[in-house]
């Protein structure tokens, strides 16, 4: 049961949205991002400023669902949402077309749900998606229609990229997680930053995972509700992730979100990994199956760059971007079946194997996944930075290897070298050498300002802050209260 559902954050997505209600035009949206980022939730919101609202959701590709079961599915809905007597398409032309009929006046928002799950293996679906834009919705100057995807490497396979859909599609829209300024919204005031960011360590800024938050419960409590009781969402969302997504090739993409669990590797180190395996050739399509991975925002792509000329090298790793699916796959999945049988005691979350690194990299993606924020509270403007990312030094013999949590370059040769350190306890001095040793091996042009940054989440000790060092200390703590 939910805990809140009230409507968080999504402003700037709102606002390109009710843009498109006074261009007295009809317009063709696509919305794209994971599962339980809050697409529907966003077109739901956005429905308020209609006179009508309709919509339609594909079925879910189970083993067994067929193209005529989503057209069904898609007939009974047509008779609920338009309060007519239930009729039995055999075609997708005329079960559009009737939707078709019934929309041509009035201020109206039309939503596909999941669309491309209505048009699993039926393949002609968007051939006659086409000519229903065309011959009909088109035609209503007040008519915004919306479809969305939890695939989105299918929505740029199939409509972004179709010279079909050219020309016709109004915006496209792609949902991230919630900056932690939303985030915040889950909880009340009296709630510590450690508190929250630990539950955001395994739900990221998943809208769907925060609404199941009981803030009068501790983060443990709430770990254990969420993650290791029998039937709770998150002990089977993986798999739903999986099987939903990516259809019937989820267990190469598991392997893949496995790999990188337990930290970034390269496509090679992936492919070494991989060819261990007795059905290697099985994963052929590699760099498909990472391009979908990275498009669906499970994993992403960091390249590291040339610091004299500022453009990206060759040189890239993948990283796990998902706190959700790492914790799955080191502490539920191992004890699945202790969880299903009422037998795993969560002690605490500091018991847990290795829980002090994983937090180390579920810490680091939310940073790196509200790196916007700290590029304001560091007064830097966009227009202002070369490139960023996290940033990877290879060892040759003339250069030793690093590697920087974060680097920021400027047009005013600065480079912003970032340090992410979350701990229970406050950071000490040792900190300052770690940084210093990583910018002295760090190779860059002579004229250039190194400016160190630590970023943490539970204080500081006086030592750290009195040596003067940092050009910054940001607490993260502080910009989830923000």
């Amino acid at each position: 049961m939910m805990k809140s559902t009230v409507f968080v954050g999504r402003v700037h997505e709102l606002s390109r949205l009710n843009a498109l209600v006074n261009n007295k035009k009809s317009s063709f949206v696509l919305i794209k991002g994971r599962r339980r980022i809050g697409k529907s939730r966003l077109v739901d919101q956005f429905s308020k400023s209609f006179d009508h609202y309709y919509k339609f959701e594909g079925l879910a590709p189970e083993l067994g669902v067929t193209a005529e079961h989503q057209l069904e599915e898609f007939s009974r809905q047509l008779s609920r949402q338009f309060k007519t007597a239930k009729t039995r398409y055999d075609d997708w032309s005329d079960a559009l077309w009737s939707v078709g009929e019934r929309v041509q006046r009035g201020k109206i928002l039309l939503f596909f749900d999941e669309i491309s799950w209505m048009s699993d293996q039926s393949p002609t679906f968007l051939a006659k998606l086409k000519s229903f834009w065309d011959n009909q919705l088109s035609k209503n100057p007040q008519l915004i229609f919306v479809a969305c995807s939890s695939i989105s490497s299918w929505v740029e396979r199939n409509l972004l990229s179709s010279t079909a859909f050219v020309g016709r599609i109004s915006l496209t829209l792609t949902l991230e997680e919630l900056p932690l300024p939303d985030c915040n919204q889950f909880w009340p005031d009296n709630i510590a930053p450690y508190e929250k960011l630990k539950v955001l360590a395994v739900t990221g800024g998943i809208p769907r995972y925060l609404e199941e938050i009981n803030p009068k419960n501790s983060a443990e409590e709430n770990i254990k509700q969420l993650c290791f009781t029998d039937g709770a969402l998150l002990v089977n969302e993986f798999n739903r992730i999986f099987s939903d997504l990516f259809l019937r090739e989820s267990r190469f993409y598991e392997k893949i979100v496995t790999l990188l669990s337990t930290g970034a590797k390269s496509q090679t180190l992936i492919q070494k990994e991989i060819n261990k395996e007795n059905d290697a050739q099985r994963y052929g399509r590699l760099t498909e199956y990472l391009s979908e991975l990275e498009e669906a925002n499970f994993i992403r792509r960091d390249y590291t760059w040339d610091i004299i000329k500022g453009s990206d090298s060759k040189l890239s790793v993948y990283r796990l971007r998902d706190n959700y699916l790492r914790f799955y796959l080191k502490y539920i999945k191992k004890n699945m079946s202790k969880i299903k049988r009422g037998a795993f005691h969560l002690k605490s979350l500091t018991a847990l194997p290795e829980w002090n690194a994983i937090m180390g990299l579920q810490f680091e993606n939310l940073v790196l996944n509200n790196r916007l924020l700290l590029h304001k509270v560091l007064q830097i403007k966009p227009d202002e930075i070369v490139n960023e990312n996290p940033f990877l030094q290879r060892k040759t013999q003339r250069v030793s290897g690093c590697q920087i949590d974060y680097l920021i370059q400027t047009k005013f040769n600065s480079l912003y070298v970032c340090e992410i350190k979350f701990s229970k306890n406050v950071i000490d001095v040792d900190v300052i050498n770690e940084v210093k040793d990583k910018i002295n091996k760090l190779k860059f042009p002579k004229g250039y300002s190194c400016r160190p940054v630590l970023i943490h989440v539970n204080g500081v000790s006086d030592d750290v802050t009195d040596s003067d060092y940092f050009s910054d200390i940001i607490d993260m703590g502080a910009l989830l209260q923000e």
